[in-house]
């Protein structure tokens, strides 16, 4: 039986990465995409002549009640949902004296409250065997450079959200967890771009991540080898935290 997913922010970079990977493993995929209306309407019909199943639903990540609707929508389509990726996130950048308390909220809009309110919508429809994961950043671990202070923290409470939400959602056989990624390369952080030399001095490993490389740990937390696994913050940053 084919697998219903659910990715929000999936038109580019890794949340397209992970939409092709799951509708590649054979799940029926819809995702989300706020802008980029030409991208996510080409990933679906590449995907769909490639034999897969996936659909573009234009939804603002800083609205729960809209993601909320996709959600259920998407569920009783379907009968079920089976997989959530929280991969929409936002980066603001900057000196703390620049940063703006409409910078703050709209992060914690994102990349907080998004996660949860798509979260509560999501295991409503889960059954034993649900998958809830996370693309959070090793950047929750390190921050080893200025600006990046109210992303880093709201990273970190997805380490604290996931931890609390597998305790309560562990005696439903459902599994939640984190992806931090380090630098992966996309449009909004290409490996030659001029900041990337100064990322890859930090870490052991001293490249970009390649896109498909974080969808395969997706992968592998959606699927059933990933049953014991719940409540872990998985980095795969090429040694950024080490």
């Amino acid at each position: 039986m084919s697998k219903i997913a659910f990715v929000t922010g999936g038109s580019r970079g890794i949340g397209a990465a992970i939409v092709r990977r799951l509708a590649n493993d054979g799940a029926t995929v819809a995702f989300t995409y706020q802008n980029s209306g030409a991208a996510a309407d080409a990933l679906a019909s590449e995907i769909g002549a490639a034999g897969g199943k996936a659909l573009a639903l234009k939804v603002d990540a800083t609205d729960a009640a809209a993601t909320r609707a996709a959600i259920d929508d998407i569920a009783k389509r379907f009968g079920r949902l089976d997989i959530l990726v929280n991969n929409a996130g936002v980066l603001h950048l900057g000196d703390v004296s620049e940063l703006t308390l409409d910078d703050f909220d709209h992060t914690i809009a994102v990349n907080v409250r998004g996660v949860f309110a798509a979260t509560q919508a999501a295991v409503a429809h889960m059954k034993e065997g649900g998958r809830v994961i996370n693309i959070g950043s090793t950047n929750a671990e390190r921050m080893p450079f200025a600006g990046g202070s109210i992303y880093a923290m709201s990273k970190s409470a997805l380490t604290g959200l996931v931890q609390g939400l597998a305790r309560d959602l562990g005696p439903r056989g459902i599994t939640v967890n984190n992806v931090q990624p380090g630098p992966v390369d996309t449009d909004m952080n290409p490996a030659q771009g001029d900041f990337a030399k100064s990322l890859h001095d930090l870490m052991a490993i001293r490249r970009h991540a390649r896109g498909e490389e974080i969808a395969a740990m997706v992968a592998y937390l959606a699927s059933e080898e990933a049953a014991y696994v719940t409540g872990a913050g998985l980095n795969i940053d090429g040694g950024f935290a080490a």
